[in-house]
């Protein structure tokens, strides 16, 4: 492979022109304002998800979890009421005996 020089210039291996490229090319991602976009985008974000009417996984996952535990409750008391009204109903009758 031949590579063309300027004159005076020793002329360069392969491997010196990939490495010499991989250079520039680390150098140029390096200055590129990748990560400035990306906080600024984040902070646009957050910002319009603030002015929405959400919640954080965490606290979805907690409310979740109260909602499976007041169901519980729920049915538990359900069932304790409807044995509550059987007694009674049963009471009933034998008074009117």
């Amino acid at each position: 492979m031949h590579f063309l020089c300027k004159k005076g210039e020793t002329m360069k291996q392969p491997n010196d022109v990939f490495n010499d490229l991989q250079q520039k090319m680390s150098d140029l991602l390096k200055n590129l304002p990748t990560k400035d976009v990306e906080r600024n985008m984040k902070a646009m974000l957050a910002q319009g998800f603030s002015k929405l009417d959400l919640v954080t996984r965490e606290e979805f996952d907690t409310q979740t979890q109260v909602l499976v535990r007041t169901r519980a409750r729920l049915e538990e008391l359900g069932k304790r009421v409807a044995q509550l009204e059987q007694r009674l109903a049963g009471g009933d009758s034998a008074a009117q005996d």
